[in-house]
């Protein structure tokens, strides 16, 4: 009887976890916010917002090193869109159209961009924690993986 009732507490204080992380994924407005992120050793932040349209937003809103060798701002000078290569590196749009897929418990159907490589991949964001949402960029299947840290 014991080990019965030690049983089903693991069981429970396991499952206690488990439907926290997958109730992050079912409200879509839960991506709302700003993250950390650091990618190689370059740290940035991200503020993601909810559109008109119901889609969401991630634009840079600060980066650790902002400025060129010679004290200039840098700018998104390899963005494919010759129209967006004077921003500022701190205000680049790095996701639009985000959109929640209910039945996946994520977000995607878009493209996240890489400004420093200038270009652009499909993305999904889920969270794996309340603090942690894991992106996935892939091209044709094959991807890489990055987490952002959520910090308001």
């Amino acid at each position: 009887m014991k080990n019965l009732i030690m049983t089903l507490l693991c069981a429970m204080a396991m499952a206690i976890p488990a439907c926290a992380q997958s109730n992050l994924n079912t409200n879509a407005d839960n991506i709302v916010g700003e993250y950390l992120t650091d990618r190689g050793g370059s740290k940035s932040k991200v503020r993601v917002t909810k559109e008109a349209n119901g889609t969401y937003k991630a634009q840079l809103f600060w980066v650790e090193n902002p400025n060129d060798a010679k004290g200039k701002k840098r700018k998104d000078v390899k963005n494919p869109d010759s129209k967006l290569r004077n921003t500022d590196i701190d205000k680049v749009v790095i996701i639009e159209g985000l959109k929640y897929i209910k039945g996946d418990k994520q977000w995607g159907d878009t493209k996240i961009y890489d400004p420093s490589k200038g270009i652009r991949v499909n993305v999904t964001a889920e969270f794996v924690n309340k603090d942690k949402l894991k992106l996935r960029g892939t091209v044709f299947g094959i991807g890489t993986t990055i987490y952002w840290q959520k910090i308001k």
